[in-house]
């Protein structure tokens, strides 16, 4: 899977512009144009990271940056802070709300997408890696190949993109809500029961013999890529 960038911004050029360049670079959008909208959103989802206006219809973007930081969902969220204010103590206004940078309209697009990229990486390094390593599981996203104690694992397209969601984010449990809007995509209208079709096909195909089966099932929540399981 591809790093999620949500960006809420209600200058309809510059979103368009925030959009057109995120996904040349390989990540995936969802654009808001409203603070309410995107917390409703955020409900739902938790993008890698939240590219957030300071000046919003509806909810300023610090405020939403500020109830963010205090629900445990999304108190670790990368959020980068746009603004047409330059004054140092807005700045620090906006770091101190939780805010992990900020940068100044109007800025330089290459200068953003660098600031995404190490943000991502500070934040979650298997968000911008090439090679997810856990265990004796290696999964490549340039080659699209998964390999188990140096045997390679045949994986259709739909488990081989819910192991790399599971991979990027080990120990953490995904409802199967989560799963279907992260893996397949929340404009398909399947049923929740086809989580569990590919996750058993998931496991049958990257486990053999006495092998730990890394996909845990929590009763009652979901499915987790709990190698110590």
């Amino acid at each position: 899977m591809h790093p999620m960038v949500m960006v809420v911004e209600d200058e309809e050029a510059l979103s368009s512009l925030l959009k057109y360049n995120l996904e040349a670079e390989g990540y995936e959008v969802e654009v808001y144009n409203r603070g309410d909208a995107a917390e409703l959103r955020l409900q739902e989802i938790v993008p890698d990271l939240l590219l957030l206006d300071w000046m919003l219809p509806g909810l300023s973007g610090i405020e939403l940056c500020r109830r963010l930081r205090m629900k445990s969902e999304t108190e670790q969220l990368p959020i980068i802070m746009l603004t047409a204010r330059g004054e140092e103590s807005e700045r620090v206004r906006g770091l101190q709300t939780g805010a992990d940078d900020f940068i100044v309209k109007p800025f330089s697009v290459p200068e953003l997408l660098a600031r995404i990229k190490a943000t991502l990486r500070r934040a979650n390094p298997a968000a911008t890696s090439t090679i997810l390593s856990h265990g004796d599981i290696e999964l490549d996203r340039e080659k699209h190949r998964v390999h188990r104690n140096g045997r390679e694992v045949r994986l259709g397209p739909t488990e081989y993109r819910l192991l790399e969601f599971f991979m990027s984010a080990p120990g953490r449990v995904f409802s199967r809500e989560q799963l279907l809007n992260n893996v397949w995509g929340r404009e398909n209208y399947i049923d929740e029961r086809t989580v569990d079709v590919h996750v058993g096909r998931l496991r049958r195909a990257i486990t053999r013999g006495r092998e730990t089966n890394p996909v845990r099932t929590v009763r009652g929540a979901g499915y987790s890529f709990d190698y110590s399981s």
